[in-house]
């Protein structure tokens, strides 16, 4: 009996020393275990903290490229402006030289004219006027000498002023063109200044680009490209508005169309369209909107048929600053009013095949991804509402078949940071419809 009580309590001290070993253990283990989870914690807020740093350093440094970008974008416009004022003043200085010829030759003529006059009167000796006059025959003859004396007088006296104006036309046209070479020599010093500080931005802003990612970089590169072909777009638009200068006064005295459209356009071959001459006036249009009534905005819609695939803002948020219309290639697009054609282009980037239209209420609209080799109206051309000037398209920075429809107002800039419209000169096109 002993020796089983003995047995009995034997196990049960191996069995409480077991438990207690286990206790140990496991205590251990669940120490180890909250060590492990909070060194593991700890890693992950480092990683943490690490990564916030990086997309801060991403971050930091695509604000130092878009603030670079706007800097570049504000050089090439000033210098731009300058290459305009540079060629403007060219052209004022060519014709400044050519009106002092002009006038130096008329004013060589004028003056040989004076030299024999006086020389004639030299050799008539001291013949005077009254001596003419005493010598008349009769009352006829006195009256018809007279007359004849005053036409040479006033004759003298008008040769006299005319070589006085003339000289001092030519010393004001010499003044004149001194001021401007002056200015010139100015502009091209202010030019090769901006030219330098281009060249310094684009060089710190490749240092930065080259510390974006690859997928950062390729952003970059579209938004370069638009950037680029937009300032070189609004270039041209400056020039081409000076050009034809004569055609946007005659669009803003020609009658407002009511926009009324009464063919709808909407044949295979987008409606026949005859251009009348520089009036480019159209007998068939694309309609104004889905009834083909007149409109309050003075627009129509550019294209017939297809969908809004995007109006104004990327299904992701993104401001787009357009209305794309998914239409299929080859699709007819028509003027939304009357205007002037200010510039047309093939692009390989950005816009592709485009055209710009200045309209008579200093609104201009942007027709972008058209089929190259489509454009059927030229520069400076005046086109009626609903005429056709291209077909759609997926030229560009295109990811598919549409027409990008784009309206701003003056001065027609254009900013890629923009988040609305009214941030930069795009306006609401459903405005105007």
């Amino acid at each position: 009996m002993k020796k089983v009580f003995f047995k009995i309590l034997l196990g049960l001290v191996i069995i409480i020393v077991m438990l207690q070993y286990n206790v140990i253990v496991y205590a251990d283990e669940i120490s180890d275990l909250q060590n492990q989870q909070a060194d593991t914690k700890k890693k992950i807020d480092e990683t943490q903290e690490q990564k916030d740093q990086v997309s801060q350093e991403k971050s930091d440094v695509q604000k130092q490229v878009d603030a670079l970008n706007s800097q570049i974008a504000d050089y090439e416009s000033q210098i731009g402006e300058l290459d305009y004022k540079i060629n403007d003043l060219n052209t004022q200085i060519t014709d400044a030289e050519n009106q002092i010829n002009e006038k130096q030759q008329d004013y060589d003529k004028q003056q040989e004219l004076l030299e024999k006059r006086l020389v004639a009167t030299y050799e008539a000796g001291e013949t005077s006027f009254l001596d003419v006059l005493l010598s008349s025959d009769s009352l006829t003859d006195l009256i018809s000498n007279y007359y004849l004396i005053s036409q040479i007088a006033e004759a003298d006296m008008n040769l006299m002023q005319k070589i006085e104006d003339e000289k001092q036309e030519i010393e004001d046209a010499k003044t004149t063109l001194e001021n401007n070479k002056k200015e010139l020599d100015s502009s091209k010093a202010e030019k090769e200044s901006k030219s330098v500080q281009l060249e310094t931005a684009k060089n710190e802003k490749s240092k930065y680009v080259s510390q974006l990612s690859q997928e950062e970089q390729d952003l970059q590169q579209e938004i370069d490209d638009l950037t680029r072909d937009n300032q070189k777009i609004l270039n041209d638009i400056q020039v081409a508005q000076e050009k034809y200068k004569k055609q946007l006064e005659e669009l803003a005295n020609k009658k407002p169309s009511t926009g009324n459209t009464s063919s709808s356009g909407s044949s295979s071959s987008g409606g026949s369209s005859s251009s009348n001459g520089s009036t480019g006036s159209s007998s068939s249009s694309g309609s104004s909107s889905s009834s083909g009534t007149s409109n309050a905005g003075g627009f129509i819609r550019p294209v017939n048929g297809g969908t809004v695939t995007c109006n104004g803002y990327y299904s992701s948020g993104k401001f787009h600053g357009a209305i794309d219309y998914g239409v299929s290639i080859g699709t007819p697009v028509y003027a939304a009013a009357d205007g002037v054609v200010l510039t047309t282009n093939s692009l390989t980037t950005s816009y592709g095949t485009y055209v710009v239209i200045q309209h008579a209420n200093g609104l201009q609209t942007w027709y972008a991804h058209g089929t190259p080799g489509s454009i059927c109206v030229s520069e400076g051309q005046i086109v009626s509402q609903g005429q056709m000037i291209m077909k759609s398209g997926n030229s560009g920075n295109s990811e598919g078949p549409h027409l990008h429809f784009e309206v701003r107002k003056a001065p027609y800039t254009y900013s890629y940071s923009a988040t609305k419209y009214g941030d930069d000169c795009r306006v609401n096109p459903n405005l105007y419809f």
